[in-house]
């Protein structure tokens, strides 16, 4: 009898795994084919419109793909990066491109991320590739963090997605001088609405919309800093700003959050791209390229 019982758990588990990758399986499918559809809008057809080049290595949507084709259309200096609120360490906008020989510096305030981090790329941490820092974040210690970490004043990219005070710490930031800026921004909000949340040191987002600045209140305030807004990734979740003096004829204008704008598509995220991603393949891939 418990032999039989057996059988029959082992069976309905079986079942049960191959509906929800059945599940699964249509569920990626019907984001693709979502996907596909949105860039075949007239409004996505100029050429210097970075939609199109969106596509998912490491991100959490297309922003890969962006931000390996604004880097195409402006080039790099020293390959730098800093990004702040990476997760795990296998999904975020900046672990792509250790790939191609970049460096940098990623903060996070979660200790078990942290943790698995340094353990899984101890190697490419020793070498010098990447500083990994545990810490939450504040206008108060942003400047240090960097600067202890990051040698260069003028840096590639700067990415910044602590869900709730990105605006606040951004502009509070003057160890270093960004080339191209990604930050998230609040959907909600559609231009020509000027929103962003009052800075609170301590803030945790809750999953309401108490989070970030509206796509208009970033344009106007990094025009302020030096930069345009140049695109959104179609989850609407990220902006790309680059710094004005590299803009020249090599985006789509106007760089109006009117013109940029992709609203909350938030079901797009977490497309697959492959297999899903490992720490043993990250740490090996990484350390032959650093090598």
């Amino acid at each position: 009898m418990l032999t039989q019982l057996k059988k029959f758990v082992h069976r309905w588990t079986i079942l049960l795994e191959d509906i929800t990758a059945n599940i699964d399986r249509t569920r990626q499918l019907s984001i693709r084919t979502e996907i596909d559809r949105l860039r075949a809008d007239a409004r996505y057809r100029a050429p210097e419109n970075l939609v199109p080049f969106g596509g998912k290595i490491y991100s959490q949507n297309d922003e890969d793909g962006i931000i390996r084709e604004i880097f195409k259309r402006i080039g790099t200096t020293n390959r730098t990066f800093v990004e702040f609120g990476i997760g795990n360490g296998l999904e975020n906008n900046t672990l792509a491109l250790l790939f191609g020989d970049w460096q940098g510096l990623w903060i996070d305030a979660s200790s078990t991320s942290i943790a698995n981090i340094r353990t899984h790329f101890s190697e490419i941490i020793r070498s010098g590739k990447l500083a990994v820092i545990e810490s939450f974040i504040t206008k108060a210690n942003i400047n240090d963090l960097i600067s202890a970490n990051v040698r260069h004043n003028e840096i590639d990219l700067l990415s910044i997605d602590i869900d709730g005070n990105d605006y606040h710490v951004l502009q509070a930031i003057s160890c270093v001088n960004p080339r191209v800026i990604v930050i998230e921004y609040n959907a909600k909000f559609v231009p020509p609405v000027l929103f962003c949340m009052d800075y609170a040191e301590a803030h945790t987002w809750r999953g309401d919309d108490c989070f970030g600045a509206s796509l208009k209140f970033l344009e106007v305030n990094l025009d302020r800093m030096g930069y345009c807004l140049v695109g959104c990734n179609l989850s609407g979740a990220n902006a790309f700003f680059v710094r004005k003096s590299l803009v020249a004829d090599k985006f789509l204008e106007p760089f109006t959050s009117e013109n940029h704008f992709e609203p909350a598509r938030y079901h797009l995220s977490g497309y697959a791209s492959g297999h899903p991603p490992a720490y043993q393949t990250l740490a090996k891939s990484l350390t032959m390229r650093s090598s």
